[in-house]
């Protein structure tokens, strides 16, 4: 073969295909109605979001996390903060967010799973999502969580998985502007047509509230950090879940 020359292989049929991913997607925004500007608010010294994503990429079965905002300007900031912390931002529709995940997938065809989440979350449970990762591919479901029927656990720990499939058809057929909004409803609303699994605890903790939409709710996080970020950053559930009675007396 001659210097310089390019060397053409042909495909090997035994050769095995790329694995498939399972794609997480973030969304967050600026324009809370409720909070504004609370992904960004610090806690400990970085943004919300950027606590979170520490706690997500503790994941051992999300292979590709994105964060998924709106083009609206307000959500400049938010994109390049995301940017700087190596992950990859889609930009799509502020209002559709069912749009902005249909527009996301499809830049990963390789996905074989999503894993929808939200940036009021900011002590997100990575073996919890692993947890519903592994149990929506056990079962072959077309849509898993840990929020159907009965609630479980607490608000904040929440995770769906959702077939690309499911998630295709469900952008394609939603009419409903709640539907539109959250994603996920036009598919667990019909389980005449797609087949729908859950996870949940033996004991639950669905009273408990770690999820951040008004003042408090941003003061409780704040508290939990700073109790138990500097002895473990790696800290679980479980001892929040002992921090909130601890605190309080009671469930918050």
């Amino acid at each position: 073969m001659s210097p310089g020359r390019i060397r053409r292989y042909s495909r090997d049929p035994r050769r095995k295909a790329p694995p498939a991913l399972n794609l997480a997607i973030l969304q967050a925004r600026m324009s809370s109605s409720r909070l504004p500007g609370k992904v960004m608010a610090p806690v400990l010294g970085e943004p919300m979001i950027g606590r979170q994503v520490e706690r997500l990429r503790r994941s051992r079965r999300i292979d590709k996390l994105v964060v998924a905002t709106s083009t609206d300007p307000s959500d400049d900031p938010l994109a390049a903060y995301c940017e700087g912390l190596d992950l990859a931002v889609f930009r799509g529709a502020l209002d559709d967010v069912l749009e902005r995940y249909r527009a996301a997938l499809a830049l990963y065809p390789a996905a074989a799973a999503v894993v929808r989440l939200t940036a009021d979350c900011p002590l997100a449970d990575p073996a919890l999502i692993d947890t519903v990762i592994a149990h929506h591919h056990a079962t072959g479901a077309d849509y898993t969580s840990n929020t159907l029927g009965t609630r479980t656990y607490p608000h904040g720990l929440d995770a769906e998985v959702i077939n690309p499939e499911a998630l295709a058809r469900a952008a394609e057929s939603a009419t409903d502007p709640y539907e539109r909004e959250h994603v996920t409803p036009y598919i667990y609303r019909r389980p005449e047509a797609f087949r729908l699994g859950g996870v949940a605890r033996p004991d639950s903790l669905a009273s408990l509230r770690w999820t951040v939409d008004f003042p408090e709710d941003m003061a409780f996080v704040r508290h939990v950090y700073a109790r138990l970020y500097p002895l473990n950053p790696e800290f679980d559930s479980e001892a929040i879940a002992a921090l909130s009675v601890n605190t309080s007396g009671a469930p918050p």
